[in-house]
Parts: structure tokens; sequence; C-alpha cells
């Protein structure tokens, strides 16, 4: 069994662990790692993390999620000297469930040089990430008040989505009409292209899905593998199988689940206690 709790306290107390971000993130990152691993957060800024790839489509990012988020991680202990740090990248699409609403994925990657380990948390969620293209100021009103303007921040184009004329930091009406005006007089078709900021600072409720996703990571790191005691080991795979309470057939709902520790070989399959049924509403016979 995974033994959880705060081990973490014996690896990082007092260590320093390098953040690299421009934008706040440490806000809610530190929140929840300081007080549980004894570690220190520290916040290292002075690099442009938009070179590294942009939302706004204008510096593509190259490579994964996961590969952007360790690149941004180990830059970090690169600018600070330090042999740990921490680093998250967001990504946004549809949801996949249904693949009609917005959806946020964030990733927090922890790199340990000492302990030879890299852990990642994770969270997802809807997102606030809306697009508008428009020539119309009574629906970049309507559009901004559903997303959430202005606490949720705006970014707008001319023409379309991939123009390259980009008016960011948009934060209140009066630079909302402003920005609006100068776009619809820069562009041929005398459009705008309104859409979410999803930098963090910018977008509240990505923010707090970077939140989410710092407790998970203190969750995987307070897992300790029995085999060799070092953080990380968690749940890396869920096979179906668990009965339908109806028909007994088996379902595509979990029965057991495979733990795997980040360093060692070690692993191992549970079963899963907390329910011996599936609902019948999640039955591919019951419910086809």
């Amino acid at each position: 069994m995974a033994k959880a709790g705060r081990a973490g306290m014996k690896h990082w107390a007092d260590q320093r662990v390098a953040l690299l971000t421009q934008h706040g993130k440490e806000r809610v990152i530190a929140p929840v790692l300081e007080p549980a691993l004894g570690c220190v957060v520290h916040h290292v800024d002075h690099f442009d993390t938009d070179q590294l790839g942009t939302f706004t489509r204008d510096v593509p990012r190259p490579g994964s999620q996961l590969e952007a988020a360790r690149q941004k991680a180990r830059m970090g202990m690169t600018l600070s000297g330090l042999p740990m740090g921490l680093a998250s990248e967001g990504s946004f699409g549809p949801d996949p469930f249904t693949g009609m609403f917005p959806w946020n994925v964030e990733m927090l990657v922890w790199l340990d040089d000492r302990l030879g380990i890299e852990v990642v948390g994770m969270a997802q969620g809807p997102a606030q990430s809306g697009h508008l293209q428009t020539a119309d100021w009574a629906a970049v009103e309507r559009f901004a008040e559903e997303e959430g303007f202005p606490s949720h921040h705006l970014v707008m184009r001319p023409q379309d989505q991939d123009d390259p004329r980009l008016i960011k930091g948009i934060t209140d009406w009066p630079a909302l009409r402003t920005a609006f005006d100068a776009c619809v007089r820069q562009a041929s078709n005398g459009q705008v292209f309104v859409e979410l900021d999803l930098r963090a600072f910018a977008n509240p409720t990505r923010m707090a899905r970077i939140g989410e996703a710092a407790q998970d990571l203190l969750k995987r790191l307070q897992s300790t593998c029995p085999a060799c005691a070092k953080p990380g080991y968690w749940i890396t795979k869920r096979t179906g199988g668990l009965p339908c309470r109806a028909c007994k057939r088996p379902t595509k709902t979990y029965s057991s689940q495979e733990w795997a520790c980040v360093s060692c070989t070690h692993q191992h399959t549970e079963r899963r206690t907390d329910r011996l049924f599936a609902e019948p509403q999640h039955c591919e016979h019951c419910n086809p």
C-alpha cells in the first residue's frame, strides 16, 4: 500500500525550490506546498516565459505540455542554482466528455536532482476561455459580461484570430472600448477578434485550477514507495470491469488501480474497495 502522510518534511524541510513564473502562480502554489513540506518556494522571475510559448499564438509552444513544464522547471533551477524546481503549464481545448465545452488541463512538475525524481501533479476542469469575432460593439459587451470581464482580462486584435496586431492587458471597460475602436479601424473587414487572456494572473478560473494541481502534486509528494521510500508513489493506471449493480455485467468503471514508483521498479495492483458495483447509468448494456 502507498504510505501517504507528511513524509515530505524529512526530504524538503528548509529547502528552497525554484519556481519560474512571471504570472503570479506562486500565490496559489506556495501556500499549498510550503506548510506541508516545510520547503521554501523560491520565486524566479528574471526570464520572460512568454518566449517559450503563448496562448495568443504569437509564439508557438514547442513540444508537449509536459515537456514545456519540465523545461521551465529546469530553467528555473539553472537560473537560481538550486537542485530542485517546479513549474506549471496549462492547455486548453474541448472537454473530454462531450467535446462541446471549453476545458483546461494544468500540469505542475516537480524536479529534485538530489533524489533523482520527477513528480507531476495535475488538475482539470471547465475553462473560462471563450472567443468571438464580430463587428458589433454590443456583441463584444455581451461576450465580456458572459466571460466574467473585467476580473477575467481580455485580448483583442483586428481582422481575425491570426492577425499579429495584438492588444493585451485589457482590464476595464474604457480600455475595452478603446481597443475595439482601434481594431475596427485597422481591420479591412471591420471586425475584431476578442478572446480571454489565458495567462494565470489574468484568468482567475485558471489560477484556481493551478492551485488544484498544487494540491494534487502535494498528495503525490507525500506518498512514499514501500520499497525505496522515495516520494511520488502514485496511481498510474486504472482498469475497468466493475460489475453493474443491475445486470452484473462488467462496465468501464474501474475495478482496480496500479501504483508505481517514480524512482525504482516497485509497483502493485490494488482492488477497489470503496464500492462493489457500478450504477446502471454507467453500464453500456443497461444504458446504451
